[in-house]
């Protein structure tokens, strides 16, 4: 099996390492991501200046590929120009933190594998729901691999792909693996004002996670269960509902 391998964290991540040495036993693995921290980029692509790309070496041997570019753009280029085949599956992680309910929209993680959807390869995204910075990622990796051997073949149409979010558990706590829905906690905001060397002010963005309504098979309700959560997320943004009610109520133009 071909992989193509990226992250929203930098080359130089944990996470990515991680997820490296777990899923070469299932095949050629290559590594295309990005040469910087990405965090909550989301879909953003580099239109604007020329993309680069250049070996990253780690303990002394060649890794991967580092581009100076987003998420979405390592999955484009690596499939477009950097592989001479199209690969068979496409994994994004593992990230440092979660990636249930609304994350998943900002995610530079969830969007890189969206963007892997999008050009016909099965993808998933893999978070570790752990920001401290010792973040054991060994049991992610693991179920990682786990789940990336199985992807080819469960048949996941092309624009869907998987969002598995790993609790920050011992292996031995996990309660298993669940098929989730996308929760629908989101970000209550808060800036600080704060004064920089220069005295100069500037804003930090900080907050918390709020949960909107408790939803028994949410994403971010099973992590925190102790479950792995799985969830088919597409990029099919129409609300349906919405668009019959208004083919019966907007009126055309006169």
């Amino acid at each position: 099996m071909q992989i193509l391998v990226t992250n929203d964290d930098g080359i130089d991540a944990p996470g990515i390492a991680a997820l490296v040495q777990a899923l070469r036993p299932l095949g050629n693995v290559v590594v295309v991501a990005p040469d910087r921290q990405q965090s909550a980029v989301g879909h953003a692509l580099t239109v604007s200046s020329p993309l680069r790309a250049t070996q990253f070496r780690r303990n002394g041997e060649v890794f991967g590929w580092a581009i100076n570019g987003t998420p979405a753009d390592c999955v484009k280029l690596g499939i477009s120009a950097l592989l001479k085949y199209m690969p068979d599956l496409v994994v994004s992680g593992i990230n440092h933190g979660g990636n249930t309910s609304v994350n998943a929209i900002y995610s530079g993680t969830v969007s890189a594998a969206t963007e892997g959807t999008l050009m016909g390869v099965p993808s998933m995204a893999v978070s570790l729901d752990d920001f401290s910075l010792n973040a054991d990622m060994s049991f992610a990796a693991k179920v990682a691999a786990h789940i990336a051997s199985q992807l080819p073949a469960l048949g996941i149409p092309k624009g869907t792909l998987l969002n598995v979010n790993v609790p920050a558990i011992a292996e031995s706590d996990c309660r298993g693996i669940r098929i989730a829905q996308q929760g629908r906690s989101i970000w209550q905001d808060s800036y600080e004002e704060r004064i920089d060397p220069h005295r100069r002010e500037y804003y930090w963005l900080t907050g918390s996670l709020v949960s909107v309504e408790e939803l028994p098979d949410a994403d971010d309700l099973l992590v925190a269960q102790g479950y792995v959560a799985v969830t088919p997320i597409h990029y099919e943004l129409t609300n349906f509902t919405v668009l019959d009610r208004l083919r019966t109520t907007l009126t055309d133009l006169p």
